[in-house]
C-alpha cells in the first residue's frame, strides 16, 4: 500500500484525522490534530482518500494509550470503539465541535449559550449491546463480540472494558459454552440487557437469537451456566417480540431506576433504553432543569418510549402526555405510571409522529387546555414533521427541549423552527452517552419568538 507523511489538521465526525495531500482530503484512522504521521492509503477516490496511521512521528498531547487490548488499527482489531486513543476530555470536546459544526453548516444556527457537556464514567458503562456470535473453526471455535474494524467478521475478543465488569468477564466463558452447543452455527447474536431487580440488585439478561431450538442437552448446559454466573438466558426465535425466558414460565421485567425522581421504569430486555444508565440519570435531570415545568404546566413528551422523561416530568407538572408510535412501549409506560403512582397525572397516546399534522397539534392543545412545554426525543431520523407544525402553529409552547442522537437531523429540525417559525435556539450541548465512540448525543433548548 502507498505510504505518505502528512500533517493532521482536525478530526471528522467519525473520529478520524483529517489531512490534505496533493490536493485531496485524507481521512486518517488513528490520527489526531497537530500530529505528523506516516500513513498508508486504504482506499483512493478522485477527491479524497481513506488511510490509517502506520507510525506517529510527532504525537499530540491528546493521545493516550488505549485501555483495551483489542482496540487498534491492526487487522482483526475490534470496531466497537473508535476513539480510545483520544483523552476522554478531548473526546467530549470533539463531539461538542461536531454539534456546533452541524448547527452552523446544516442549520446556519449558533445557540445563545453552549451548555456544559454531560460526561461520566468512561468504562463499564454499556448496559445494552448486541454481540455477534460466529463459529470459526480456524480460530479454534466460537467468537463472541463486536465486528472487526471495517469488516463484517467478528473480532477475536476475550474482554470488553466498556461493558459492565461482570459481562466483560463472561466473554471467554461464553465462547466455550456456545462452542459446546449443537446450535452453535444457528446462534448469530446475543443481545445484552442490564437492569435492576425489585430489590435494586443488578440483573443481567442475555437474549440468544436462535435460528433453531436448542436440544435438551443444550438447555441443560445453558441452565448450568446461568446458575453458575447468576445471569438469565432468554431465547428469541423471531422478532424482538418473540423473546422469552428460557427457564421461567413468567417473564420478569428488568427495571431502570431514576432514584432522584422516585421513578422505576420496568422494561423488557429487547425494549429500548439508554445504554448508559448513569448518564441517562444526569440527562433526565438536565432536561427537567432546562424545561423548568411549573406545578400547573401541561407538558407533551414526543417519542416518549417507556416514559424515561414522562414520569419524572409528572412529578413536577400538572399533566404530562406521552406520545409514541409503538403500542408495546406505550403499554409498558402506562403500567409504569400506575406502579409509580402517576397514572392520574399522565396519559399515553399512540400516533405516527413522522406524519404529524397541524390538526393533530391543535386537537392536542385543545384537549389539554394549552401546552406549556414540549420534550422531543426522536430516533436518528429526527422529527421534521413536528418541527414544521410547531414552526407555524398559533398555540406554541413557551419552551421545547430537543434530545437528539443525530446532530445532522437536530440541526435540520432546529433550522425549520428558527428560519420558518422564528424560534430561538437558546442553548445546546452534548451528552457523552457513548464514551470512546463517535456517537454524539445532544440537547437543544428552543423558545418561540415573543
Amino acid at each position: 500500500m502507498k505510504s505518505t507523511i502528512v500533517e493532521i489538521e482536525s478530526l471528522d465526525p467519525e473520529g478520524r484525522g483529517v489531512a490534505r495531500h496533493e490536493g485531496k482530503v485524507v481521512f486518517v484512522e488513528g490520527g489526531l490534530p497537530g500530529e505528523r504521521a506516516r500513513i498508508e492509503t486504504l482506499r483512493a477516490k478522485a477527491k479524497y482518500e481513506n488511510a490509517r496511521v502506520v507510525e506517529v512521528l510527532r504525537a499530540s498531547n491528546q493521545r493516550v494509550t488505549p485501555h483495551c487490548p483489542h482496540f487498534g488499527l491492526h487487522a482483526g482489531a475490534c470496531g466497537g470503539c473508535s476513539m480510545q486513543h483520544i483523552a476522554p476530555a478531548a473526546q467530549v470536546a470533539t463531539k461538542q465541535r461536531v454539534l456546533e459544526d452541524a448547527l452552523w453548516h446544516i442549520g446556519r444556527l449558533r445557540p445563545d449559550v453552549l451548555l456544559r457537556p454531560v460526561a461520566g464514567p468512561a468504562w463499564g458503562y454499556r448496559h445494552r449491546a448486541r454481540l455477534s456470535v460466529r463459529f470459526v473453526a480456524k480460530k479454534g471455535g466460537v467468537l463472541v463480540g463486536f465486528h472487526e474494524r471495517r469488516s463484517s467478521y467478528v473480532a477475536d475478543m476475550r474482554e470488553c472494558p466498556v461493558l459492565p465488569p461482570r459481562v466483560s468477564a463472561l466473554i471467554a466463558p461464553l465462547r466455550d459454552l456456545f462452542g459446546a452447543l449443537s446450535i452453535r452455527s444457528a446462534l448469530p447474536q446475543v443481545e445484552l440487557a442490564v437492569g435492576s431487580d425489585e430489590a435494586g440488585a443488578e440483573r443481567i439478561v442475555l437474549v440468544l437469537r436462535v435460528l433453531q431450538p436448542p436440544t435438551e442437552e443444550d438447555r441443560a448446559r445453558l441452565n448450568a451456566f446461568a446458575r453458575a454466573h447468576a445471569i438469565e438466558f432468554w431465547l428469541q426465535p423471531g422478532g424482538p417480540d418473540t423473546a422469552r425466558p428460557m427457564f421461567d414460565d413468567v417473564a420478569p421485567t428488568l427495571q431502570l431506576v431514576l432514584a432522584e425522581h422516585a421513578v422505576k421504569l420496568p422494561f423488557g430486555p429487547t425494549e429500548f433504553t439508554q445504554v448508559n444508565h448513569r448518564i441517562n440519570e444526569v440527562l433526565v435531570r438536565r432536561v427537567l432543569r432546562l424545561l423548568d415545568p411549573g406545578p400547573n404546566d401541561r407538558v407533551v413528551d414526543f417519542f416518549c418510549g417507556l416514559g424515561n422523561f414522562t414520569l419524572p416530568l409528572a412529578r413536577r407538572a400538572a399533566r404530562v402526555v406521552g406520545i409514541e408510535g409503538s403500542a408495546p412501549l406505550l403499554e409498558r409506560a402506562a403500567r409504569a405510571a400506575a406502579v409509580n403512582g402517576l397514572a392520574t397525572r399522565t396519559q399515553f397516546l399512540r400516533q405516527d409522529l413522522f406524519d404529524f399534522k397541524p390538526a393533530d397539534w391543535s386537537r392536542l392543545a385543545d384537549e389539554m387546555g394549552g401546552i406549556g412545554c414540549v420534550v422531543l426525543d426522536p430516533p436518528r431520523e429526527g422529527a421534521v414533521a413536528i418541527a414544521q407544525v410547531l414552526a407555524h402553529c398559533e398555540q406554541a409552547p413557551r419552551r421545547l427541549v430537543y434530545v437528539s442522537c443525530n446532530p445532522a437531523t437536530l440541526a435540520r429540525d432546529c433550522a425549520v423552527l428558527h428560519h420558518e417559525g422564528g424560534w430561538g435556539v437558546r442553548a445546546a450541548g452534548v451528552v457523552n452517552m457513548f464514551p470512546h465512540t463517535s456517537h454524539v448525543e445532544s440537547i437543544a433548548v428552543l423558545e418561540p419568538a415573543s
